[in-house]
């Protein structure tokens, strides 16, 4: 082996380290839910019913994540527009996920990760889901931009289809009972 094909493998970036990160938080949150005692105080209550200001937030968090995805396919090309694209991709997400903390933590500290349903189980793995790939999803993007073309959109479609999950299971059932 020559010594330029040493050098190329010790640079070789490693895509593992995000899924193990992402792996990480999502089974750390189902296993704080699952061990953590709900308790019934809700930081919520000041705003109105706590299940209809979820309900609010987590719609808001949609609109804004089809702004990511119209954004993130300007930015790839697919769509004609790109002048205020990567500001409007990065500021939506950066209001999205800010949006979604107070919703996350409520139903961390109230609910915990519950399997009393199919639809709340289904809804509180979504949870994990959608926070691990998150967080695999932000690790990727400080990969060398030829080893993060294939894999971002596919972690970001996994981060959107996990949110869309969420909603549906939860924002869309409290709206429609």
């Amino acid at each position: 082996m020559s010594t330029a094909g040493r050098g190329s493998e010790v640079r070789r970036p490693l895509l593992w380290l995000p899924a193990v990160a992402g792996v990480g938080v999502a089974v750390g949150l189902g296993v704080y839910g699952r061990l953590h005692t709900p308790t019934d105080i809700s930081f919520l209550t000041g705003l109105g019913r706590p299940i209809a200001v979820k309900a609010a937030l987590t719609s808001a968090v949609v609109v804004l994540a089809l702004v990511q995805v119209s954004s993130a396919l300007a930015l790839y090309g697919r769509l004609p527009f790109r002048s205020w694209t990567p500001a409007v991709h990065r500021w939506s997400g950066r209001l999205a996920v800010l949006l979604s903390l107070p919703v996350a933590v409520h139903c961390l500290y109230v609910f915990g990760l519950e399997f009393d349903s199919p639809r709340v189980l289904v809804h509180s793995l979504l949870g994990c889901l959608f926070y691990g790939a998150f967080v695999a999803k932000m690790l990727i993007l400080s990969r060398p931009a030829t080893t993060r073309a294939w894999v971002l959109p596919l972690v970001g479609g996994l981060v959107f289809t996990a949110l869309a999950g969420l909603w549906l299971t939860a924002a869309l059932w409290f709206y429609l009972t």
